[in-house]
């Protein structure tokens, strides 16, 4: 058995990818989950361009993106983490869809969604007339994005600028370049985003965030805590494993491991807004997945564990 902090990293300084590539392909992975859960009668959240989307990637991916279940075959484990991570990527979803609509309902009219991936909520939410989404992420990807959805014809609800530009660059500069307003409040979304970045990264981000925030300003944040009990590795071991087969099975080798950064020192994204005049409002993930009737298994119980969803405003008085 491997500790994961002996598991070679697939990054490397100013490293790029195309949308099958490296994270480029963990977005298919969690577009994919919105295309199942979108598939159910039941279901928390509706993207009608997630399969779309993850289709176009080739025959494998579409597989992954299919409500038909038949794929997975006996495999009962790989079916239950298969079904988790649907379950996870819906609550994930829903969290962040409620925090655009309030931000909203609060008059705000700009939006930057950060390493927006295949982020669709430019043409699946019902935007006010007038405002404008970023999308900020690697040229490739928006590249594919913007042509799979053009292609069928996608129409964006909000005027929508794809802003391509490596976060680890002055992305500020190349925002403010695309039209963006630092003088107007802003609903940021970081979704997805901050294991990718080492923890120095992470905190630079938040800074520029901040810096570029007008009061009334609002920010969603996906937060993860590395647990470095022995308890937590032996977690993240079976975890691997169990990985390891679904990849395996699926033809589709996303080790998700190995393109992010497990710092034990990384601050923690609530903490420090709090500390830099942004009003935190967080729940634990387990406990929304419980309030909106997908509560987490045992057997994943170590991982979602570790993330937490939350909402910040950016006050007048701590501006």
């Amino acid at each position: 058995m491997t500790d994961l902090h002996e598991v070679a990293t697939a990054r490397t300084d100013g490293d790029s990818w195309d949308i099958t590539e490296s994270v480029g392909a963990t977005a298919l992975g969690v577009a994919a989950a919105r295309a199942v859960e979108t598939a159910r009668e039941d279901a928390l959240i509706r993207d009608e361009y997630a399969y779309l989307l993850v289709s176009a990637a080739g025959p494998q991916w579409a597989q992954m993106a299919s409500a038909d279940p038949e794929w997975l075959a006996d495999d009962q484990e790989f079916r239950r983490v298969h079904e988790t991570s649907r379950d996870y990527q819906a609550v994930r979803t829903h969290y962040f869809d409620d925090f655009f609509r309030a931000a909203m309902r609060a008059g705000i009219q700009q939006a930057v969604i950060l390493a927006a991936g295949l982020d669709s909520r430019a043409y699946r939410l019902d935007w006010p007339t007038g405002t404008t989404v970023f999308e900020i992420d690697q040229p490739k990807v928006l590249e594919y994005k913007t042509a799979t959805l053009d292609a069928h014809c996608a129409e964006p609800r909000a005027r929508r600028i794809p802003v391509a530009v490596d976060l680890r660059e002055d992305w500020p500069a190349a925002l403010i370049g695309a039209g963006f307003d630092p003088a107007q409040p802003t609903a940021w979304l970081a979704e997805g985003l901050l294991p990718y970045l080492p923890p120095d990264a992470q905190d630079r981000l938040f800074e520029l965030v901040t810096a570029h925030s007008a009061a009334g300003s609002r920010i969603a944040v996906e937060s993860f805590s590395m647990d470095l009990s022995d308890q937590a590795e032996q977690d993240r071991i079976a975890r691997r494993e169990r990985t390891a087969r679904m990849r395996e099975r699926s033809g589709i080798d996303i080790d998700v491991d190995t393109l992010t950064y497990a710092d034990a020192d990384r601050a923690d994204a609530g903490a420090w807004l709090a500390e830099h005049g942004w009003d935190v409002d967080a729940v634990p993930s387990e406990v929304e997945m419980t309030r909106l009737g997908r509560p987490a298994p045992d057997y994943e119980a170590e991982a979602i564990a570790s993330s937490v969803l939350l909402r910040a405003e950016l006050t007048e008085e701590n501006r």
